[in-house]
């Protein structure tokens, strides 16, 4: 059974570790560890952000707290046998969204894509070689990234940083 806590490290070092960002023209806007203020604006890490307390010995729990909550969880990541597959589906979809990442891997696996991890799922997830579902994977991500990008030209400055967090996932 894969482990969060590899899956988590993993993540949050792609998500450019314990640091506060506010890039222009990036949709989420301000991030906290990965956590995007605009999405998810009740989260209670930010009450010490706002006090300048990014240090404050609470941050990190709390930070875990929400990726296993929010991510972990959904995917049902604890039930998933191979570690790489976990984190590679644990990974996109803090990057594009549980429904989104699952969506995905169910076409890759070729299971009806509903965005919920379910038992049919989890049995075909299980069955996959992981060395053939992360490349294959991988590439309906950066399809998808494309996509994105010759929607909205603006989003293109974002596109190398996002094939390259594809690509580390392939070692």
């Amino acid at each position: 059974m894969a482990e969060f806590e590899a899956a988590f490290n993993r993540t949050l070092q792609n998500e450019g570790g314990y640091v506060l960002h506010d890039i222009p023209e990036d949709r989420g806007g301000m991030t906290y560890a990965g956590i995007v203020r605009h999405y998810h604006e009740k989260w209670k890490g930010w009450d010490w952000i706002d006090r300048g307390q990014r240090d404050h010995i609470k941050l990190t729990p709390m930070v875990q707290e929400f990726y296993r909550k929010n991510f972990w969880d959904p995917i049902k990541g604890e039930a998933i046998d191979a570690q790489d597959i976990a984190e590679s589906l644990y990974d996109f979809a803090v990057n594009a969204g549980v429904r989104t990442a699952v969506k995905l891997a169910q076409l890759v696996i070729e299971a009806t894509p509903d965005g919920v991890v379910g038992p049919r799922t989890l049995e075909k997830l299980n069955a996959e070689e992981s060395e053939n579902f992360i490349l294959r994977y991988a590439l309906a991500k950066v399809t998808r990234y494309a996509a994105i990008c010759n929607r909205n030209s603006s989003q293109k400055k974002f596109l190398l940083g996002w094939i390259n967090r594809t690509l580390e996932g392939l070692t």
